[in-house]
């Protein structure tokens, strides 16, 4: 399977084409899979980091796994990495552990010192765990699907490559 090319960008940095991907992927995931009608668009977008994880296919580039990354403030004190998704066909390679070890030592360079606080679904709680996640709440129920807080503590900026991949990046796809 061919490695991630990383995109990271800020909501009125990503293009549209590629925004529509990932709102289309959010929607196939947690909306139609999951038989989970919700209002996926709460406003946090529009505050956040998004990473994009995309794999050139045959020359296609097709999105793989993707997250945001919310600002302190906006649904916790702390940071949080929320909408974790890898789409179907890229599922069983690993790429959601990838995208989470990438999410993470990008929120180290973006915010040392500063531990992340995540609402995480309760049958991932062993996924999230391997990540350096500890549940932080007892079991409840966002939009009929048992969650669960999880925190990971702050790491500081202890990832020295973090820094260097953090180019406040304007990634622009070559074929937008």
């Amino acid at each position: 399977m061919a490695p991630l090319t990383w995109q990271f960008a800020r909501f009125d940095d990503l293009p549209m084409r590629d925004w529509y991907t990932v709102s289309t992927a959010r929607i196939d995931v947690f909306i139609m899979e999951q038989n989970c009608p919700f209002q996926d668009h709460d406003g946090a977008d529009l505050v956040s980091w998004h990473l994009l994880g995309w794999v050139d296919n045959k020359g296609q580039r097709e999105l793989a796994a993707y997250c945001r990354l919310v600002d302190p403030g906006v649904k916790y004190p702390e940071p949080s990495i929320g909408r974790v998704v890898t789409t179907r066909a890229y599922r069983r390679h690993g790429f959601g552990k990838i995208l989470m070890k990438e999410a993470l030592a990008r929120h180290d360079a973006l915010y040392p010192n500063q531990a992340n606080k995540i609402g995480a679904q309760q049958r991932l709680e062993k996924f999230y765990g391997e990540m350096g996640f500890v549940v932080s709440s007892d079991m409840y129920i966002e939009d009929g699907i048992p969650h669960v807080e999880m925190v990971r503590a702050c790491h500081g900026n202890a990832n020295a490559d973090a820094a260097n991949r953090i180019e406040v990046v304007r990634e622009r796809c070559k074929r937008c």
